[in-house]
């Protein structure tokens, strides 16, 4: 993969993405790049998080009530979506690498990468 500028607009989205910390959703990200850079437009933010999430900079960890979310965090861990709040949290849990394994030899698949996501109630909303 070519590898892309790294323009203002494109580290102002970056770093409004790990600033956020919230697993923020392109919504989030323009609303808060508009505050220091008032002239970028939605549709540039839209394209550099398609981007960074393609290239690996950022994790684009799914569509959950129809909005996808970004992470900074791109190491391998998953996600615990509060259903009262909608907030995703990271759920730092041991990585079960061994259940790729589990599902090629029980199924015949060819698993390359997996994710698991948890849903409940989090503590604030509890």
């Amino acid at each position: 993969m070519v590898a892309k500028r790294n323009t203002v607009q494109r580290q102002l989205i970056f770093n409004a993405v790990k600033e956020l910390n919230i697993h923020a959703t392109a919504e989030q990200v323009y609303d808060y790049v508009i505050k220091k850079y008032p002239s970028i437009s939605k549709a540039t933010v839209y394209r550099n998080l398609s981007q960074m999430a393609e290239s690996g900079e950022l994790l684009n960890i799914g569509s959950f009530h129809g909005l996808t979310h970004y992470d900074h965090n791109c190491h391998e861990h998953y996600h615990f979506i509060c259903g009262e709040c909608r907030r995703v949290f990271d759920a730092e849990i041991d990585y079960l690498s061994d259940i790729n394994e589990t599902v090629q030899d029980k199924y015949g698949f060819k698993v390359q990468e997996h994710d698991l996501v948890f849903k409940g109630v989090c503590l604030e909303c509890a």
